[in-house]
């Protein structure tokens, strides 16, 4: 990084999410200068608890905004863009996002002579997809390339941890409903660990060997979604039956919740779960940036202990 004299400086795009927060957290505890460039600052500033004071700073910058993100940038040693979205609230939104913010930020990072690029995708990123989410991924990634080559590209698997959308989510319908529905359940995953991720941007912007290279990263095992959701039911001790929804009606349920601001499913999540979303073999991984992966087993239980008959009190 340069100079040893100085702070070094790290410039984190969606800082203040799910991964975010992790990333920024161990940015902190490395005396990092860190920059929370988000759409929302004020949603960001719980986590200048992470360090000293004026060691965190959240700014006022979207990815769709290049003015911003040249500030942003300036000045930076490293630049991390975790920006992503599941669905799209107006059309368009997964290009103005996935596609020209990665983008931008890639090339105002590269003006900048940033040294240090890291850019988290997905598995499933691919410009030949037949959903706009892994079709704009994969042309983010594309674009990322051109502008900074030496960038490294991330692509997780399903991301579980504390403050996760999927355990949480399913948890939460099996607390409610009197049956899991279960879409797509052949459909395969390699849940990732939301800590392990964070490592993983972290070695990725340390070793030199990363520069250029892309990984992929799952987990110790594939699950299939209805194993997914069969470990849900067990860990929170909710006795329901597995329903299997007939296409037509899920085809119709995702027509129609698109019309809400969270849908929990879309026609193009329904295309994105017709291919498994696990790491390719022979891909690079976890292992080749030194990290052994934590398991759903080990972590998911201790914190969908809430959802347990009386609350994780009990039992």
């Amino acid at each position: 990084m340069r100079g040893s004299t100085v702070r070094k400086v790290a410039t984190v795009f969606g800082g203040s999410g799910f991964i975010g927060r992790y990333v920024v957290q161990r940015l902190a505890h490395l005396d990092y200068v860190v920059r929370v460039a988000t759409t929302h600052p004020d949603k960001a500033r719980f986590l200048q608890t992470q360090g000293r004071v004026g060691q965190i700073v959240p700014l006022a910058a979207g990815v769709d905004d290049p003015g911003a993100v040249a500030r942003a940038v300036a000045g930076a040693d490293l630049v991390v863009n975790l920006v992503g979205i599941l669905h799209e609230r107006k059309p368009g939104d997964f290009q103005r996002i996935h596609r020209e913010g990665a983008a931008t930020v890639a090339r105002l990072a590269a003006e900048a002579g940033v040294e240090r690029l890291v850019h988290v995708s997905a598995i499933g990123a691919d410009p030949d997809s037949p959903s706009r989410y892994g079709r704009t991924k994969g042309e983010g990634e594309a674009a990322v390339r051109a502008a900074f080559p030496a960038a490294v590209i991330l692509r997780p698997s399903i991301v579980f941890g504390p403050e996760d959308q999927f355990f949480n989510r399913f948890a939460g319908m099996a607390r409610m409903l009197p049956f899991m529905p279960v879409v797509a359940g052949n459909a395969r995953f390699q849940p990732v660990y939301v800590g392990d991720v964070a490592d993983a941007v972290m070695a990725a912007a340390a070793r030199d060997d990363a520069a250029g290279k892309t990984y992929e990263l799952g987990g110790p095992r594939a699950m299939s979604f209805r194993e997914l959701l069969r470990f849900i039911l067990d860990t929170t001790g909710h006795r329901r039956p597995m329903l299997d929804m007939p296409g037509g009606l899920v085809r119709l349920q995702a027509r129609l919740s698109e019309f809400l601001p969270n849908p929990p499913l879309t026609r193009d999540q329904l295309l994105m779960l017709q291919r498994d979303n696990v790491v390719a073999p022979g891909a690079p991984g976890l292992a080749e940036l030194g990290i052994a992966p934590k398991s759903v087993e080990a972590v998911v239980p201790g914190y969908l202990k809430r959802f347990r008959p009386g609350g994780g009190q009990r039992g």
